[in-house]
C-alpha cells in the first residue's frame, strides 16, 4: 500500500529544506538548526496530542491505539522485521526506510530525524507516559543499518 505519510513528507521537505538552508546562510548553520529542531519538537508534541485526542483509556491504551491508527499512514514506506510482541514488550526493527532515502538524497538526514524519527520518542513520552518506555540505539536516517525499536510496556503500576 502506498504511503500517504511519505507523500505528505515529500511536500513538507519541498518547503522545509530551502527555508532551512536560507536560514543557515543568513544566521549560521548551528543557530538555524537549533531553532528548527526546537520548533519541530514543539510541532511533534502538538501533532502527537492531536492524533491521540480521540482515543480513550490508559496512557498505554491510547499509545497503542495511535500506533494502530498510524500504520496505514506509513504503508509501504518502511520494511518491518517483527522480533516479538508480548503484554510487556514490543520489539521490531525497520530494515528499509523510504523516508531515510528521501532525506539522505536531499542531504538532510538530521532534518529527517527531527521531523520523523523523533516522533516515536515524542509519542512514547507525551502519550504513553510512565506506561510506555521506548529505547532505540540506531536509525537508518542517521546512517545505521536498521532502526531498532524496543518498547517496554506496563499496565497500571511500575515497569
Amino acid at each position: 500500500m502506498a504511503s500517504p505519510l511519505l507523500e505528505r513528507v515529500k511536500i513538507q521537505a519541498r518547503v522545509l529544506v530551502p527555508v532551512l538552508r536560507a536560514f543557515r546562510e543568513a544566521i549560521g548553520a548551528e543557530r538555524a538548526n537549533q531553532i528548527a529542531w526546537h520548533a519541530l519538537a514543539e510541532w511533534r508534541k502538538q501533532v502527537t496530542r492531536e492524533m491521540h485526542a480521540g482515543f480513550e483509556g490508559t496512557p498505554r491504551e491510547r499509545w497503542e491505539a495511535g500506533v494502530r491508527a498510524g500504520m496505514p499512514e506509513i504503508g509501504d514506506a518502511v520494511d518491518i522485521e517483527m522480533l516479538g510482541a508480548t503484554a510487556e514488550k514490543v520489539e521490531f526493527d525497520i530494515t528499509g526506510c523510504r523516508f531515510a532515502e528521501l532525506f539522505r538524497a536531499l542531504g538532510e538526514p538530521e532534518l529527517g530525524f527531527a521531523l520523523l524519527c523523533s516522533r516515536d520518542d515524542t509519542a512514547a513520552e507525551e502519550i504513553g507516559g510512565d506506561q510506555v518506555r521506548f529505547e532505540r540505539t540506531s536509525t537508518i536516517m542517521q546512517g545505521g543499518s536498521r532502526c531498532d525499536f524496543r518498547y517496554a510496556l506496563k499496565r497500571s503500576g511500575a515497569l
